[in-house]
């Protein structure tokens, strides 16, 4: 498999991204700076990390959303390839409008640093396909910036449309309905705050994170 993770400046969560790309898909990914105006060629996946790219500076992955190597990215997810977007990620995807919304600051004002259990919203999509439908599983979450806002009509449509892919069962972030990812109108490109590549090792505290990463495995293995 052919994989990317793009690194911006303040990213902190890239290393341990590439470990479980790594390890799931069996490659060492490429590492691509944010500053680069193209990507490896015929890429199967690529990651957006978390962290604090440009410190947060204006909204949190707002500058990340205008590096030079987005415009590649935006192409590549329109050519169907799954695009991962963590955390930071997730909020550089929503400023770039590969997803809709926007990640405002916590509720409380804090940066929330824990566990968090999750239901499966749908098990359908490229990222899903290992978990089964209303699942409860469990994922690290790691934002200050992590309050998912859309508009009633927007967020009426992402419901009805089953982008809503997981769900916090006790959100303490004020996130819109509860929702800690959802995916784009093609069902490729996945916004989450949750960290999944921080539980892929049991002896880290869980795997539930690793599946994530093996159903992308997976659903490329079966198109190719």
């Amino acid at each position: 498999m052919n994989t990317a993770v793009i690194t911006f400046p303040g990213s902190n969560c890239d290393r341990d991204m590439v470990v479980a790309v790594r390890d799931v898909f069996g490659s060492q990914p490429h590492q691509v700076w944010h500053r680069e105006t193209t990507l490896p060629e015929r890429l199967d996946f690529i990651a957006l990390p978390g962290g604090f790219s440009y410190g947060d500076y204006l909204r949190a992955g707002a500058m990340a959303a205008n590096s030079p190597i987005m415009r590649e990215i935006v192409r590549e997810a329109e050519r169907g390839v799954p695009v991962l977007g963590v955390c930071n990620g997730f909020q550089v995807l929503a400023e770039a409008r590969l997803l809709p919304g926007a990640l405002m600051r916590n509720a409380n004002q804090r940066f929330v640093c824990r566990d968090a259990a999750l239901r499966v919203e749908n098990a359908d999509t490229r990222f899903t396909t290992g978990f089964s439908k209303g699942e409860t599983i469990t994922i690290p979450v790691a934002h200050h910036d992590g309050n998912y806002f859309a508009d009633e009509t927007t967020l009426d449509r992402l419901e009805g449309d089953g982008r809503v892919v997981f769900r916090y069962l006790h959100a303490t972030n004020g996130s819109r309905r509860d929702i800690a990812g959802i995916v784009n109108d093609g069902g490729n490109v996945l916004g989450m705050m949750p960290h999944p590549e921080r539980a892929i090792d049991a002896a880290h505290g869980g795997t539930d994170g690793r599946r994530l990463f093996a159903s992308v495995m997976e659903s490329l293995a079966d198109t190719a």
